[in-house]
């Protein structure tokens, strides 16, 4: 089923199961987003835990290591 199907699909469906779609899929991007959060999360810790994470407050050193 492709992209354009799903649209047309929901075309012929009720106010009130185009309302479910809605909260379904707003559900399924917070999960999403949750995971990802947690993806990094957890990357950032292991980072930590190898010392490979870099901290400091002179703007200058931080610009610097954005652009690494």
């Amino acid at each position: 089923m492709t992209f354009c199907d799903v649209v047309e699909a929901i075309k012929t469906l009720s106010a009130e199961e185009k309302h479910e779609i809605q909260l379904l899929l707003k559900q399924y991007l917070r999960e999403e987003r949750r995971d990802e959060i947690y993806e990094n999360f957890s990357a950032a810790r292991i980072a930590h835990q190898r010392d490979e994470l870099k901290f400091s407050s002179n703007i200058q050193e931080l610009r610097l290591q954005l652009e690494d």
